[in-house]
């Protein structure tokens, strides 16, 4: 069936860091005065001329980052479960303008209560959680693939790399530097995604707007990728903004250049556009002529950072976790990669 051209939104806000905060009132007190922010950003591009389909809002727009606050501080005081208090705000939103929202933020689940993820998630127009994605490519807090047997045994392949199938096209989800692993975006583009959401918390450079544009074109998906304003969550001094949505070819077709507050990066989705490319037996369809077999023994030969190493303990401070990152430059170095 025909996918109507539809328009993405990003909603490039500013976040206050909830870690300066002394108490868990205090914290959603910054939280609820995230969202507002966010949720009145939302209804002004929907009030406007050209109404979108789907916003994204950044990564750590809600929270922000935790910094140096210990694990379970953070997960006394900011943490909240998806579904939640935050996505069940937003799925208000959702339902009053029917309309997706993606977003982002730090979650605990009663699975692992002494742990938390970086986690990102789209809500349809009914409100419904129907993507969430929990950071796979992190040196800072829990990953999948640090209780990787046990995560697998509870939500199967489909909760490591979902994809969701909606109205307006195949979706999948990630947060800001995951951008830069590339295997991540080929794999959602693999289980079928043709639209990648990217929730970003990160300074404004060349690398990373490269990093965009290359995912995109290498995959032939669209890239919505939502920045923060002002000042990002890791830095009071290094800015945000570059919000940029990227067609299936690699050309932007929204950026926001400025680190303001905006809504202005918005553009038109042609999923069946890019459904044809894909088809097409010309030079121009890189996926076509990629011979995923020849790099098969590579990959399964490759062990670099350790799984299921914070199976049997989660951590609480980023110092404990020195051991794992030691063991992984010894990999690279025993696989040659370092020397």
């Amino acid at each position: 069936m025909a996918i109507t051209p539809w328009r993405a939104t990003c909603i490039q806000i500013d976040s206050k860091v909830a870690s300066n905060a002394a108490t868990k009132a205090e914290t959603w007190a910054i939280i609820d005065t995230n969202m507002a922010v966010a949720i009145a950003k939302i209804q002004e591009a929907c009030n406007g001329l050209n109404p979108p389909k789907l916003v994204v809002l950044p990564e750590f727009a809600f929270q922000g980052p935790p910094r140096a606050t210990p694990v379970s501080e953070w997960i006394e005081r900011a943490c909240a479960a998806i579904p939640g208090p935050i996505t069940e705000t937003l799925a208000d939103v959702a339902r009053k303008f029917n309309i997706y929202i993606a977003g982002n933020h730090f979650e605990v689940d009663p699975k692992w209560p002494d742990r938390y993820f970086n986690s990102s998630f789209l809500l349809d127009p009914k409100g419904e959680v129907i993507l969430r994605y929990r950071r796979i490519n992190t040196a800072s807090w829990t990953s999948p693939h640090d209780i990787l047997e046990e995560y697998r045994e509870v939500y199967g392949e489909d909760g490591i790399f979902p994809v969701a199938d909606t109205e307006l096209g195949r979706m999948a989800i990630f947060p800001c530097g995951e951008v830069a692993s590339p295997e991540l975006s080929r794999v959602f583009m693999l289980r079928g995604a043709e639209i990648l959401l990217h929730p970003s918390n990160e300074p404004a450079n060349a690398r990373a707007d490269a990093a965009k544009i290359c995912r995109a074109a290498e995959n032939m998906c669209y890239l919505i990728s939502t920045n923060i304003s002002g000042s990002i969550g890791f830095s009071d001094t290094e800015r945000g903004g570059h919000s940029q949505i990227v067609d299936f070819n690699g050309n932007h077709i929204a950026f926001e250049k400025s680190d303001l507050e905006s809504i202005d990066c918005s553009a038109i989705i042609d999923v069946d556009a890019l459904q044809k490319a894909r088809r097409d037996t010309n030079m121009g369809n890189a996926l076509l002529r990629t011979r995923f077999e020849m790099y098969r023994q590579y990959y399964a030969e490759a062990d670099i950072y350790p799984a299921n190493q914070l199976g049997a303990k989660a951590f609480e401070t980023y110092a404990e976790l020195t051991p794992l990152h030691e063991r992984a430059i010894a990999n690279a170095e025993k696989a040659g990669i370092l020397r």
